[in-house]
């Protein structure tokens, strides 16, 4: 299978996407951000990653759909995209998260989750991931001066687990009980941190 970064595992990608994006007052991800919408920065990572497809799942945001689709052709990635629609998301993450996990072809193997409100995302960190399931992580994490970041890498052991969230819960229950079978990978680049809250992290940025 010819990937992004060579591995040969059948790995997908996730960008959630389905937040109100209450505290920034609506429309964050479609906000403009370095020429182009926010959720740009997370598209371009997820597409950088070593994976088959990038399945993108909405929700609150009508706009967001055809701003990912205008990213991907100008990317020439659209064969590669997958757009899938979360109906309960106002329930939270766990549920959208669910979703996009649930949309996935049978033979996936592992997904990155991407969020949607990071932009930084460095695509250095996303082979090392990969590498760290390779080897029998059931999944794996980027850390930056000892906070973990994202996008996490799970292994399809975990699929089962994350299709059963509620609610805000998001993937953290999950990753508590792991212990040494979470692989925390260094990375050198603040990016996998830093997430839009509100304007205000738009103004720290320089935008």
């Amino acid at each position: 299978m010819a990937t992004g970064g060579g591995e040969k595992a059948a790995l997908e990608a996730i960008v959630l996407a389905g937040g109100a994006g209450a505290r920034f007052g609506g429309g964050k991800l479609t906000h403009p951000w370095r020429g182009g919408a926010l959720i740009d920065g997370a598209l371009a990572a997820a597409f950088a990653a070593p994976v088959r497809s990038v399945t993108v799942v909405t929700g609150a945001d009508p706009g967001v759909e055809a701003a990912v689709r205008r990213f991907a052709e100008s990317a020439g990635e659209t064969a590669r995209l997958r757009v899938v629609h979360c109906p309960g998301h106002a329930e939270g993450m766990g549920v959208t998260l669910r979703t996009g996990i649930a949309s996935l072809p049978p033979d996936a193997e592992g997904a990155f989750v991407f969020l949607g409100d990071m932009p930084r995302i460095p695509a250095s960190v996303l082979p090392a991931l990969a590498s760290a399931l390779a080897v029998g992580a059931l999944a794996a994490a980027p850390v930056f001066k000892s906070q973990r970041g994202h996008p996490v890498l799970f292994s399809s052991a975990l699929f089962a687990e994350l299709t059963s969230l509620w609610g805000d819960e998001g993937a953290r229950y999950v990753l508590k009980g792991l212990g040494d079978r979470l692989s925390l990978v260094e990375a050198r680049d603040s990016g996998v941190l830093f997430d839009i809250d509100s304007s205000a992290d738009l103004d720290n940025e320089g935008q």
